[in-house]
């Protein structure tokens, strides 16, 4: 095999293949990228038996061929060659040759026999908008539990009704929940997507125009596609239930405060300092501000308001978690945000607190992200 290729292009090909395998693979053969060289250019691709990504680029084909080397080390040594073009070949003694400029590098193949096939999948099933896609995957992914006792908890749950693609995670302590436009067939779809996969396909594909969402598979098997592009990713779906939390989202929503999004997280920033870990912060809302109080240890404390409009109902105290609050924050994406407090018929339970985008003091945000943030019991 031999083949010239640009090397911007070539290592961006390269970036994007390895991203979805693991730092540490226990089958060193995954660790591979295969490379498939032919007439119609090259093909890139990487699969750990959960996600693969597959991209083809242009090239200059002298020799076709298929050659299988260590991915990670490839995507360091591209990103780092001259500016000039690449070329790869396979020598006589099983080698493979990249050489840039005055550049030279000898790479040990991988035996090509033993990599896996990659998943093929057919046909699109919808479409959705880039951009507003990687916009929800980052307003949603972070909720997703990072804890691998429960898998059910680690994935973002998609589901297609209509025209409509929402995104759902939880990790029993938040809810984050946001809908995309979804172009696609009216039949209803449910695929529950490792969070860590669709990061990256949030990353890679935002800017994009539109991504092409397939599903495929069966049983054990089952299987989602991304494809923007000449780029795809595959990620197989988490098995079990998700817990249907959409039910916990309220419907009445009367009495809230409106606060400056950024106001209020420079402050629960500062104020969160002298707090031990995961320990709550004390949030006081009135007519006219919120007040955030903090005691940690070796006596330190902390305090500031910044300016709030309560609606509809008495002055409110609960604890949050800073960290929980600030994520939220930063995804609700407007200058303004509504923190809603929700009933509960159980008076021995705390309720959660409802956080939605505002894009002024009165009027509330005109995209569908929700997030619930359950308080945490505050010590006297």
């Amino acid at each position: 095999m031999r083949f010239q290729v640009n090397r911007d292009v070539f290592s961006e090909a390269v970036s994007f293949v390895v991203k979805l395998l693991p730092q540490r693979n226990p089958q060193p053969i995954l660790a591979g990228v295969l490379i498939e060289a032919s007439d119609q250019g090259l093909t890139l691709s990487a699969f750990d038996y959960e996600a693969s990504a597959r991209t083809t680029i242009e090239a200059t084909v002298d020799e076709p061929g298929t050659i299988l080397v260590h991915g990670r080390l490839l995507s360091d040594i591209a990103s780092r060659l001259p500016n000039a073009p690449i070329e790869i070949a396979v020598e006589e003694d099983g080698g493979i040759a990249v050489t840039c400029g005055s550049a030279r590098f000898t790479l040990a193949s991988m035996p090509v026999e033993e990599y896996p096939s990659i998943p093929e999948v057919a046909g699109a099933t919808g479409v959705v908008p880039a951009e507003d896609f990687g916009t929800a995957i980052a307003q949603v992914a972070f909720a997703a539990s990072r804890d691998d006792v429960t898998p059910v908890l680690t994935g973002v749950q998609l589901e297609v009704a209509g025209h409509n693609l929402s995104l759902v995670a939880t990790d029993r302590y938040r809810v984050s929940l946001r809908d995309v436009p979804w172009d696609g067939g009216e039949s209803e779809q449910t695929a529950l997507v490792p969070a860590r996969t669709l990061t990256e396909v949030g990353k890679t594909f935002a800017h994009g125009g539109n991504i092409e969402i397939a599903f495929s598979g069966a049983g054990d098997r089952e299987i989602i596609a991304f494809t923007s592009g000449n780029k795809t990713v595959t990620s197989l779906l988490i098995k079990g239930n998700f817990p249907p939390v959409r039910r916990l989202f309220p419907e009445q929503t009367d009495h809230y405060a409106v606060v400056n999004t950024a106001d209020l997280i420079e402050a629960v920033r500062r104020v969160a300092l002298v707090l031990d870990r995961s320990a709550p912060l004390r949030f006081t809302f009135t007519s006219d501000s919120v007040t955030m109080d903090a005691s940690g240890s070796e006596q330190a404390r902390a305090s500031e308001s910044v300016d709030a409009h309560l609606n509809g109902g008495d002055e409110v105290t609960l604890g949050l978690n800073p960290q929980y609050l600030l994520e939220a924050l930063g995804a609700v994406k407007s200058e303004f945000t509504r923190v809603t407090f929700t009933s509960s018929d159980n008076a021995n339970k705390l309720s959660p607190v409802l956080i939605t985008s505002q894009t002024s003091v009165d009027q509330a945000g005109l995209d569908s992200f929700k997030y619930l943030l359950q308080p945490n019991l505050l010590l006297r």
